[in-house]
């Protein structure tokens, strides 16, 4: 139970400083591209297994809009998310990243607003007249993929 709260707290310290930089849009030169228009960067590289249709995962992420607020975190409730990959359990562009990165890895992720929440966005819960992704936004994620199972 340490461990992760340790991890929130780095988690949430790296929030301070990576939303100085997620507020540039634009991917750098050496991301991977994918057929999708998905965009990757492996900042560490994982040593684990690598998902597969099906499988549990645990993961860390931290979600920017384009203007670099941070739209949710794991790190704010202190618990990753648990989750089926390749299930439709979250949105496709997770479901696709997620299949590229073995256990261990962290990686920036740009999802196109087609992989993301479309045309329709996503509405505050609290509050059905605001959204907290509008329609059509583009959205960046840094993910840690902590165990693949």
């Amino acid at each position: 139970m340490m461990v992760y709260r340790w991890r929130g707290f780095w988690l949430c310290l790296s929030l301070l400083f990576s939303t100085l930089t997620v507020v540039a849009q634009t991917p750098p030169a050496d991301t991977v591209q994918t057929a999708s228009g998905l965009r990757y960067l492996v900042a560490t590289p994982g040593t684990g297994p690598t998902p597969q249709p099906g499988d549990k995962l645990v993961v860390e992420y931290s979600g920017f809009l384009p203007s670099g607020k941070v739209f949710d975190s794991s790190a704010v409730d202190g618990h990753p998310l648990r989750l089926r990959v390749g299930r439709g359990e979250v949105i496709k562009g997770w479901d696709e990243v997620l299949l590229l990165l073995p256990a261990g890895t962290r990686a920036r992720v740009w999802i196109p607003a087609a992989l993301a929440y479309g045309a329709k966005g996503a509405r505050d819960p609290d509050d059905d007249s605001r959204y907290l992704i509008p329609p059509n936004t583009d959205l960046v994620f840094d993910l840690t993929v902590v165990k693949v199972r």
